[in-house]
């Protein structure tokens, strides 16, 4: 983990998360140098770089101020953008109602480096907006908490997501902020740029496995396909499910919809990160968003505890799939093998006693 490498100024935040393996190395690069983002980067090299050429990246012309060293290792890239936070309020009138949006491009960062944790490898992005003229996050901020994986696992924190040690999780925080409506709903824009001819597709599956997220039983997993062969590059796979707590419990969860994979029709978010890696002619073909709202129809979950957490994963190859734990096989396997068991025993009674019955009878000539 690396704090603005080759930068002493914490007035910008940069975090640099290196994972190498024998024959490779991954890339994950957040920042909230203009809306806060993550860049993802696989290298065949083990011995592969960052390089940040500050001077242009703080610049207001940062193409090609962030590359990796030697730049023919490196197999695919991409970026995670969070552009926004729409608020929507019903039921106060007969019509939907829509607040001002919150472009996270337009946010004060804190500084990151007090936040990072080595140990845990987790550092935290919090901000407010510049201009909080109507004074909603007077007591309140938002938040992005980053962790990175030295190995596979679940996290113990609900929704307990399952990862391994290519993928890493990011946690949505709202905390204090003040809605502006008596039963508002809070959704977050998520963007992501690809490369030419890489194809993105939204996949939700569905289980009746519930074991380690109770009550919740749809993930949803936004994959990006290579244009040849259709294998899966990288990933962004969360829940359907918020909580409303900072020790979520089954009863916090808070509804979690997805609005829908799209392309986006406007230019590329404004994050300095991804115009100094992607360059500046990157265009909305290369762009797709996702809309992921956080309330039932009412939207009154957060209006008593005014928190609110969204976790997701991200990450390289396929997403990590869940299987049924031995607990829940043996579970299954004495539910459906008990009656099947008592179905068999009682046949062969009833065969037995039929039996002895007409036994009794000497057979008649």
């Amino acid at each position: 983990m690396q704090y603005n490498p080759g930068w002493n100024n914490s007035s910008v935040n940069l975090l640099h998360v290196r994972a190498v393996g024998p024959n490779d190395t991954l890339h994950y690069v957040w920042s909230s140098i203009g809306a806060p983002a993550v860049l993802l980067v696989a290298s065949r090299s083990s011995t592969s770089t960052l390089h940040v050429n500050w001077t242009q990246l703080l610049s207001p012309t940062p193409a090609g101020a962030i590359w990796i060293d030697p730049p023919s290792s490196v197999v695919y890239s991409t970026a995670v953008v969070f552009t926004k936070v729409f608020e929507d309020s019903e039921g106060e009138t007969p019509q939907e109602l829509f607040y001002p949006t919150y472009d996270l491009s337009d946010f004060s960062w804190g500084s990151v480096n007090g936040t990072l944790n080595h140990t845990a490898l987790t550092a935290e992005f919090t901000g407010v907006p510049a201009k909080d003229t109507g004074g909603s996050f007077s007591n309140g901020s938002l938040t992005f908490r980053v962790t990175a994986y030295e190995a596979s696992g679940r996290d113990e924190p609900l929704p307990s997501l399952l990862h391994t040690a290519n993928s890493s999780k990011v946690e949505f925080v709202l905390a204090g902020v003040a809605p502006r409506g008596n039963s508002s709903r809070f959704t977050l824009e998520v963007a992501t740029v690809e490369e030419t001819g890489v194809t993105q597709k939204l996949h939700s599956v569905r289980s009746i496995d519930d074991e380690y997220t109770p009550t919740i039983f749809e993930t949803l997993s936004l994959v990006a396909e290579s244009p040849t062969d259709s294998s899966t590059l990288g990933f962004l796979q969360w829940k359907a499910t918020a909580y409303g707590s900072q020790t979520p419990r089954r009863e916090d969860s808070i509804q979690c919809r997805s609005q829908g994979l799209r392309a986006a029709n406007w230019t590329l978010p404004m994050s300095s990160l991804v115009h100094a890696y992607f360059g500046e002619g990157t265009g909305s073909t290369f762009i797709s968003a996702i809309n992921i709202s956080f309330g039932g129809e009412d939207g009154k979950v957060y209006q008593e505890k005014r928190y609110l957490s969204w976790s997701a994963l991200l990450g390289f190859g396929q997403p990590p799939k869940d299987t049924f734990s031995p607990l829940v096989i043996s579970i299954m396997a004495v539910a459906l093998g008990t009656p099947l068991l008592l179905l068999l025993l009682g046949s062969c009674v009833v065969l037995f006693v039929q039996r002895k019955r007409y036994s009794e009878y000497e057979p008649i000539n």
